[in-house]
């Protein structure tokens, strides 16, 4: 048990340090010791204001924050350290990777691409598309949950071959999707409206059988096709199934 005098030292290294590991090298302790001795401190009383506990890197915080943003939150905490050492600050690298980290964060709240990510539940969403290898080409389906993938091989891309590629595919995973995502293939696309695609007469004939529905892609929008690379690509399917 350390000393009322140790501990009060402890805090002391810490306010100064900013850091749990630099202050236990210099009193000769361990950073879990440090850490207990300042909370002990913050719920004595002892330490006011520590509800907001300075950081060794706080004077050049507007630094950081400006790198980030004219680097669009690409820069790296090993890139900036010339920097900040210019500007006076006198911490670790480890505390100023958490900094740049903090920073990086923040920006992106503000920067974000303008699309939410695909959440994936289980039997949700089975994606397909087509490849070609060659002489043939590849229907390549992936369940993107779970990741299975299904491929088999056709001579043309025609809405028979689409079709019966997907109840293949269905009839192997033993089950029916909730919901079809693809391109807006030409197979099984009838027109499109304000933006919107409708399907074809076979096409909603066979989602119906099947219990499930279709939907597309968004129209040049390479974001509504994050699944093409979330979930593989189909390219390395086909060459993994030919090898």
């Amino acid at each position: 048990m350390k000393s009322a005098r140790e501990q009060t030292d402890m805090h002391a290294a810490y306010k100064e340090l900013g850091s749990y590991r630099a202050a236990a090298e210099v009193c000769g302790s361990t950073d879990k010791t440090v850490r207990r001795a300042v909370a002990r401190a913050t719920a004595a009383g002892e330490a006011p204001g520590a509800g907001a506990v300075e950081h060794n890197y706080d004077d050049v915080a507007a630094v950081i924050a400006e790198r980030v943003e004219k680097t669009k939150g690409k820069i790296t905490a090993k890139r900036l350290l010339p920097t900040v050492r210019a500007a006076g600050y006198t911490g670790s690298a480890r505390n100023l990777r958490r900094a740049v980290a903090d920073a990086k964060a923040q920006w992106r709240i503000d920067h974000h691409r303008g699309r939410r990510p695909g959440v994936w539940t289980p039997g949700d969403m089975l994606v397909f598309d087509w490849g070609e290898i060659g002489p043939l080409f590849v229907f390549c389906a992936v369940l993107a949950w779970s990741r299975f993938r299904f491929v088999c091989f056709a001579d043309n891309l025609g809405a028979d071959a689409t079709l019966s590629a997907l109840a293949q595919c269905m009839e192997t995973i033993g089950g029916v999707p909730k919901t079809l995502l693809t391109d807006r293939m030409g197979c099984l696309k009838a027109t499109t409206v304000a933006g919107l695609v409708v399907p074809t007469p076979d096409y909603v004939r066979f989602v119906s059988h099947y219990g499930t529905r279709p939907d597309f892609c968004l129209a040049a929008d390479p974001a509504s096709k994050a699944w093409a690379t979330d979930c593989t690509s189909w390219w390395d399917v086909g060459e993994a199934v030919v090898a």
